[in-house]
């Protein structure tokens, strides 16, 4: 059975919060509720660098573990879903999570805030029909064999989704490519600098990078 998961590329995220917009628009979470958000660290800096976040599927996710309703659940293949009628809204599932994936639709004190709403890898939620689910958890994409929106349209491919295999496969074929000046996405500056100012030979890595390119 797959795991699915979620992965971003910094190297090719270019901040044009598509993967959000994508989000909001396939599932129409409520005002305030941002399922996945756009990082930026070092901005405006030669160093800048974004990635895309949002509920990661953990293989131990400690939401799971915190809950006192039990609430959360993981499917066959890997996602990580929870049920709103179990939901209590005590918020310890914010704390416990590093990514800060569990959204409130409401500012009050926890217990007040609501039901809490993340990412459901576009996989819906428990309910009776497709309408309560489409209501309670946005699209079942999943269900129709499709990956999640965010993923498919983003521009430059940076956030990928599917079986962690062959996500992981195609994450590790484009750092051996990165290392060849004829790789695609290659000569990135930032990282050339980097590998510099630490005395890399690159013509050295370039050349291992090619053989293994030639060897696959």
């Amino acid at each position: 059975m797959a795991q699915m998961k979620f992965m971003c590329d910094a190297e090719r995220c270019i901040e044009c919060n598509g993967c959000v917009t994508a989000c909001k628009n396939a599932n129409d979470v409520e005002w305030g509720i941002q399922r996945r958000r756009v990082v930026t660290l070092d901005d405006g800096e030669p160093s800048e660098v974004s990635i895309s976040v949002a509920c990661m599927h953990c293989d131990d996710a400690p939401c799971m573990a915190v809950c006192p309703t039990d609430c959360f659940y993981k499917t066959d293949d890997g996602i990580v879903l929870h049920d709103k009628d179990l939901c209590i809204g005590c918020g310890y599932c914010l704390y416990a999570c590093p990514f800060g994936a569990p959204q409130f639709p409401k500012q009050n004190a926890f217990g007040e805030r609501g039901k809490m709403d993340k990412c459901t890898f576009c996989a819906g939620g428990p309910a009776e029909s497709k309408e309560e689910e489409y209501e309670k958890y946005g699209a079942n994409r999943i269900a129709e064999g499709k990956l999640p929106l965010c993923a498919e349209m983003c521009s430059t491919k940076a956030l990928l989704a599917g079986d962690a295999q062959t996500v992981a496969d195609i994450f590790r074929q484009r750092v051996v490519q990165r290392g060849h000046a004829d790789g695609g996405w290659s000569g990135n500056q930032r990282r050339e600098r980097e590998r510099t100012r630490a005395g890399a030979d690159l013509n050295q890595a370039d050349s291992l990078a090619y053989d293994a390119t030639r060897q696959g």
